[in-house]
């Protein structure tokens, strides 16, 4: 591990303009690249004391042995040299996008004699046009064989295309009429091409022109006579209303963007983009990447720009970027961005309106490509047990911790205090185990002291369940009845039992303060076999009982993939308890406590009377006049309201003023 006063660069060295920087290694391999206006004071960020960096950028400048520098004359050369340097070396503390599938395009081969049409993947060829990319190979080829009537562009390999040539027949497809049979000279190479270039504006967007086209020729042929002719225009126009169909209308303008959403959490990021072109999505891809360096959302979006549009030039860029974030230096990539448009392009986020709209759909699909990233990651075999290792040795622990139970404790500004427990056994959840509390033992909020009581009475349990299967304590007596007098019953033995067996290792959601805590709690119950240790949300950093430090687990630790996982689920699970139990409180009623009072009669009082407070102000007699309320049943509401306290007068924070309980109560 190397200092890095070691090779930090006198002051006046370093030059205070735009430029690019490289930190290489000992064996002077590039481990980061980046850029910056001013070098002089970015560079300066990276040698301050130790202690005060991010942890990932610590890790970096302790790899590197040395620094080095490229001055540029403007900032979005500054932008263009980073993004080649980061792709010629790979540096290993950048992030990089990793496709998280190998998305199929449609693409139409300009760059042969005769066009083809065709499905293709992986990197893109010079003098292809591209339209994509789709989710599916199946879309596409759905799409094409529709449109295929109307622009019967050949879609036959080099092969058979050569093949049909020299025996002076067409396939199939040139005998039905979807392609126009170049391969036998029915059209010119012009005409083909022609329909190769109608195709393809078609696909870009430009489908009014086609449509009112084909339109015009058949009421011509209609009132030519030419009825055959006709019908087959209307086939025509159908095919091509069913084809864009297949891609709704989502910006009533036409417009031509693409819409970029981002999903991080402390180790990755997942990236969806959506093209929509003409106002109708075209197509949609995602990334998911390791958070390497220290990276805010406005960072993520710049090196997704730079990956998704480094290669592109013209109409593959389109006018309107639309993003989550804007980038530290919006200007410069936008700069940046027009030129490989070669015209001005609007990098923005959006605000309002249908494009806002959108760009939550593409946030929720971002979101669900980090789950299925993360999941799919957390259900391989070798990966999980790798990743019980890693814990194992990070902890200390004699073996891999096989079971393990995580507990979290959630609250709405004091109110609700639940706790949550979540179990996994072998790096794998275990629903049936997951186990829900609610906080007893004190009014307020008071993590740590939630933490103590949801851990002493979970293992509390766990010692009860052992003493009547004699695990623990002192033997059953009296036939089998144990000490509490419960007898155990000859059906249920050797059943799992709710809280019978221990964790190897228990996660609380927190710092120091949560670990001791539960330690304590554990302590006082005299367990001492069972390991703790608690995972904070800031920095990710898994903390021990009695340490001052965090154990940091590296950032490509599958150890620390799994117990961030365990931690979330955790943390997901006592929010829905939590949001449940506050929704059931709010929908309670005093008349809930009247016995053979339904909803149908509760929703009629309320109605009647327009609120509980006026309802409580009835007399029996008024009660009564309500359709379907008799005597008795009135008798009983008020009697019920009368021993519900009222609820608690609102009040206006911003003047103190009590209001009145005027409007329309909840049954």
């Amino acid at each position: 591990m190397a200092d890095p006063s070691s090779y930090r660069p006198k002051p006046g060295q370093i030059p205070d303009s735009p430029g690019v920087y490289k930190f290489r290694d000992e064996h002077r391999r590039v481990i980061y690249v980046g850029k910056a206006k001013s070098l002089r004071q970015r560079l300066a960020n990276y040698f301050q004391p130790i202690t005060s960096l991010h942890p990932r950028t610590a890790t970096m400048v302790t790899t590197a042995a040395s620094v080095e520098w490229t001055v540029v004359s403007t900032e979005v050369e500054a932008l263009q040299l980073e993004y080649s340097w980061i792709k010629e070396y790979d540096p290993r503390f950048n992030v990089k996008y990793r496709d998280d599938k190998s998305y199929p395009y449609l693409a139409v081969t300009m760059n042969e004699e005769y066009p083809r049409v065709q499905v293709l993947r992986g990197h893109k060829k010079k003098g292809v046009r591209y339209f994509g990319p789709y989710a599916h190979a199946w879309a596409i080829r759905e799409t094409v064989d529709l449109m295929l009537r109307v622009f019967p562009v050949r879609t036959c390999s080099a092969g058979v295309f050569r093949n049909a040539a020299s025996a002076g027949r067409p396939c199939l497809l040139g005998y039905i009429g979807k392609c126009s049979a170049p391969c036998v000279g029915r059209v010119t190479p012009e005409e083909h091409r022609e329909l190769a270039e109608e195709f393809s504006d078609f696909m870009a967007g430009r489908t009014g022109t086609y449509i009112r086209r084909l339109e015009k020729q058949m009421m011509l042929a209609a009132e030519d006579m030419e009825y055959e002719r006709a019908a087959r225009l209307r086939d025509d126009m159908e095919a091509l209303r069913r084809a864009m169909e297949k891609s709704a209308v989502v910006l009533a303008d036409a417009t031509d963007a693409d819409l970029i959403a981002l999903a991080e959490d402390e180790l990755e990021a997942a990236v969806q983009i959506f093209h929509v072109r003409g106002g109708r999505v075209r197509g949609q891809r995602g990334w998911v990447t390791d958070k390497v360096e220290a990276v805010d959302t406005a960072g993520l979006v710049e090196h997704a720009l730079q990956q998704l549009y480094g290669e592109e030039t013209g109409d593959t860029v389109p006018k309107e970027v639309l993003v989550p974030a804007l980038p530290e230096d919006a200007g410069a990539v936008t700069a940046w961005l027009s030129g490989r448009r070669g015209s001005n392009v609007s990098l923005r986020i959006p605000q309002r309106g249908d494009k806002k709209d959108l760009m939550e759909t593409v946030a929720r699909n971002a979101q669900q490509s980090l789950v299925l990233h993360k999941t799919k990651r957390a259900s391989d075999l070798t990966t999980r047990s790798r990743a019980l290792e890693e814990i194992a040795e990070a902890l200390d622990l004699d073996s891999a911790p096989l079971r393990i139970e995580c507990f979290d404790i959630s609250h709405l500004q004091g109110e609700d205090v639940v706790a949550s427990m979540v179990v996994f056994e072998d790096g794998l959840p275990r629903k049936s185990e997951y186990r829900r509390f609610q906080i007893k033992g004190f009014e307020g909020q008071d993590d740590v002291r939630s933490m103590h009581e949801v851990i002493g009475r979970r293992f509390k349990r766990y010692l009860a369940e052992k003493e009547k299967t004699g695990e623990w304590g002192p033997p059953a007596e009296d036939g089998g009845r144990d000490p509490d007098g419960v007898v155990e019953d000859p059906d249920e033995a050797g059943r799992p039992k709710r809280f019978a067996y221990p964790p190897q290792l228990v996660v609380v959601d927190g710092g120091q303060p949560q670990v001791a805590a539960a330690r304590r709690a554990l302590d006082e119950l005299g367990i001492d076999d069972i390991a703790v240790c608690g995972l904070a949300k800031r920095l990710e950093e898994v903390w021990l009982p009695g340490d001052d430090d965090p154990v940091v687990l590296p950032r490509s630790s599958e150890g620390l993939y799994l117990l961030q996982r365990v931690r979330d689920t955790a943390h997901d699970f006592a929010i829905r308890y939590q949001r449940s139990k506050r929704a059931k409180r709010i929908r309670t009623s005093p008349l809930d406590a009247v016995p053979g009072l339904g909803a149908t009669r509760k929703q009629a009082l309320i109605k009647h009377f327009g609120s509980v407070k006026r309802l409580r102000q009835a007399t029996i007699e008024q009660i009564c006049e309500v359709p379907g309320m008799g005597r008795k049943t009135a008798e009983a509401v008020v009697v019920a309201l009368a021993q519900a306290a009222p609820a608690a007068p609102a009040v206006n924070t911003a003047t103190g003023e009590i209001m009145e309980d005027d409007g329309g109560g909840t049954a």
